[in-house]
């Protein structure tokens, strides 16, 4: 039920990058497994092919012939390693990438959603109201600075009267 409304499957779609990302790191756990056997495998044929080399040729060419068959299934392994990192560094791109498409779509419909309210009417209005606290605030700092000096004036003659007497 929950599906139809973009639940349980909206959900699904989201782990989806991070189960495929989870079992390639198990399945490259497991290759790299492989990969130390079959170098202790090639390790041990080599060590049969040196004791054997001068008291039973046959099994030395036998043992030879598994080595270079382990050597074979470790490139092929190594070869198989490659491809799963290659695939999880692709994921994990594409992750990023849809992430940041996200993101944007929502920076996007934000800023929209801003313009959306904001006329030119609206700024105007708002530019005259500043203008009107602009020139208020510049009044009154007139009207200060008169009385300042106004008051400085009449401490000048006061001073002046002292003088004179």
């Amino acid at each position: 039920m929950w599906s139809w409304f973009g639940g349980s499957s909206a959900q699904k779609r989201k782990d989806a990058p991070k189960n495929a990302i989870l079992l390639l790191r198990q399945q490259m756990d497991m290759l790299n497994k492989r990969e130390r056997h079959l170098q202790n495998q090639m390790a041990e044929q080599e060590e049969i092919a040196r004791k054997n080399v001068t008291t039973n040729k046959a099994a030395a060419k036998a043992a030879l012939r598994r080595k270079k068959l382990h050597e074979r299934t470790l490139e092929q392994t190594s070869a198989q390693i490659a491809q799963v990192e290659q695939q999880i560094y692709s994921i994990e791109a594409a992750n990023i990438n849809q992430e940041t498409l996200n993101a944007m779509k929502n920076a996007g419909a934000a800023m929209k959603q801003i313009h959306g309210s904001l006329t030119i009417d609206k700024v105007d209005a708002t530019m005259d109201e500043l203008r009107e606290q602009h020139a208020l605030v510049k009044g009154k700092q007139a009207q200060a600075a008169t009385t300042e000096e106004d008051d400085e004036e009449a401490e000048l003659r006061k001073l002046q009267a002292e003088m004179a007497m």
